[in-house]
């Protein structure tokens, strides 16, 4: 049985789906037990038998977090590590997601699992800090980094750019900032895919691993192919046209990492899979579940 903490966000709603067609029996909670109550939790817990606990439950409000710290901490940091604790009090494995933000962004090749952190706001800050925390609470947890997240429940890069290329003759998006788009469904897979092989006796070491679309693009260069694609597929009903601009020119509380490319190698090998190129799933996701 598995537990999904944070069953309605995005993610959460892509795994509870997958989950529910696969017929694997899972319980979904999303604020009704409150994962910084480590009672709230370790209640819940116990009245059930499960052997996974996935935590999609997150703060990702990356702006708003510089004005409402204490809230982004205990959700993201204190919420992790009370999971954490709970699923090993009950001897369950825990998956727990975390973020490109971990880094400050000023790398120039893939991340790897083990280079250094160093984030630079709030949110990639109580991210770091949750993923100490789960390590230290739980030797026996997963760590899936991942980034650039989109999919059809919930806002997203490729919904907004959507919305605006079918109102808008023209869009501005940043041109300087590297990484790799993440479609949910294709991450909620993943995950699965992690459950799947432990629970059939592969080796999958605990610890941390990254997981996103093969590829390394811009903002701008994935607005454009969403236009492409979107124009293709007549998601979009007009011309509009796809201009790049600077980060500066769209002033953030929060700079965003300059380069958040992750090294997927790792998650490739362990689970012997092959990762979908970013615009193959962009194409799929428009075909499919952009409606």
């Amino acid at each position: 049985m598995i537990w999904l903490i944070g069953c309605k966000g995005m993610l959460g709603t892509e795994l509870s789906l997958l989950l529910e067609k696969t017929g694997v029996p899972f319980t979904g909670t999303d604020r009704e037990v409150d994962i910084t109550d480590p009672a709230a939790l370790g209640e819940f817990a116990e009245k059930r038998a499960f052997t996974w606990i996935i935590n999609c439950a997150a703060y990702t409000a990356v702006d708003k977090a510089e004005d409402d710290a204490e809230t982004c901490r205990r959700l993201n940091t204190l919420g992790a590590a009370h999971i954490a604790a709970c699923a090993k009090k009950t001897g369950a494995r825990l998956i727990h997601l975390s973020t490109d933000y971990v880094f400050d962004g000023t790398g120039k090749r893939p991340y790897h699992e083990e280079d250094a952190t160093a984030p630079t706001g709030v949110y990639g800050l109580t991210k770091r800090d949750g993923e100490l925390a789960v390590i230290d609470n739980n030797p026996r947890s997963y760590i899936i980094r991942t980034a650039w997240l989109y999919g059809k429940h919930g806002n997203n890069f490729v919904a907004t750019m959507l919305r605006l290329m079918n109102e808008r003759d023209e869009v501005k998006v940043v041109n300087d900032q590297q990484g790799s788009p993440t479609w949910a469904f294709d991450l909620a897979s993943a995950l699965l895919a992690v459950i799947a092989a432990a629970d059939t006796g592969k080796n999958i070491p605990f610890g941390i691993y990254h997981y996103t679309n093969e590829g390394n693009i811009t903002w701008f260069d994935f607005a454009k192919e969403i236009y492409r694609q979107g124009r293709g597929l007549g998601r979009i009903n007009k011309n509009c046209a796809v201009k790049s601009c600077t980060s500066a020119e769209y002033p953030a509380k929060v700079k965003r990492p300059a380069y958040s490319v992750l090294d997927k190698s790792k998650i490739k090998a362990a689970l012997g899979i092959a990762i979908p190129a970013w615009d193959a799933s962009l194409k799929e996701f428009l075909q499919t579940c952009a409606h």
